[in-house]
């Protein structure tokens, strides 16, 4: 599908997710915020609590480092305990060091205060800041999330991510939507493979696929039809269905 959207890449930080201890849901609600708003979602990648490994997904994606894509966006490794490493090793990638952020701290103590409970050691973890970093608001626990050259950094708790995201995304730049439109036929996916090859060959702007199902009735296949301008995802689902005699 050609585009002139921002391109962008998600980095999973954590091994429980690698594991198999905790099922990834971030980047898949990520992924669909990013469709709606007109961002290309590039590329995922998944990787352990190791510094080395934050540090060269970091380089590799973010094209503030000369890396693949507009924006990067990571998820885990911010809280409080000893395997949350991911504000120092972002911090490395990008060439400065983690610290204690003063407005990053006063949100926290103000929290804390709030509550009743004190600012431990633990908890002044999480607004340790790469320097010169941006926060990230976060109104669901308070410790902020950070942005910095091209990647923003947010929590793996869901709904503090997802609380990260919905204060985010408003303030990045961004395209034109992706239009969608599916339809689905009780054929298998051979059936349909040349006509939906041919029909790819015409309509080279857009992005057409086939996606097979099994249910209660046998077989079946999904084809979708994906683009930026509207009219012309309609012609080609028009054209796909006479194709097809639908």
């Amino acid at each position: 599908m050609q585009s002139d959207n921002p391109s962008a890449a998600i980095l999973v930080i954590g091994d429980e997710i690698l594991s198999g201890r905790t099922r990834e849901g971030n980047a898949h609600h990520l992924a669909q915020v990013l469709t709606a708003t007109g961002i290309n979602l590039c590329e995922m990648r998944v990787v352990s609590d190791e510094q080395d490994q934050i540090v060269d997904a970091v380089r590799a994606l973010d094209s503030s480092l000369g890396g693949k894509y507009d924006l990067l966006f990571t998820s885990g490794g911010i809280g409080p305990t000893h395997d949350d490493i991911t504000a120092d090793a972002v911090a490395l990638a990008h060439g400065t060091l983690a610290e204690v952020n003063d407005a990053a701290r006063a949100i926290l103590q103000e929290r804390c205060d709030r509550m009743g409970t004190e600012l431990t050691p633990g908890r002044l973890r999480m607004a340790r800041i790469p320097i010169g970093a941006r926060l990230i608001e976060n109104a669901v626990s308070g410790a902020p999330g950070f942005s910095i050259g091209n990647t923003h950094v947010m929590a793996g708790v869901p709904e503090v991510f997802r609380g990260m995201v919905a204060w985010l995304i408003p303030q990045l730049a961004s395209g034109r939507p992706v239009q969608s439109q599916s339809i689905e036929v009780r054929r298998g996916e051979s059936e349909v493979a040349e006509d939906l090859k041919q029909l790819a060959a015409s309509f080279a702007d857009l992005s057409l696929g086939s996606y097979p199902f099994h249910d209660e009735k046998g077989w079946g296949t999904n084809l979708v039809v994906r683009g930026l301008d509207p009219e012309r995802v309609e012609a080609a689902m028009t054209a796909l269905k006479q194709r097809l005699a639908l």
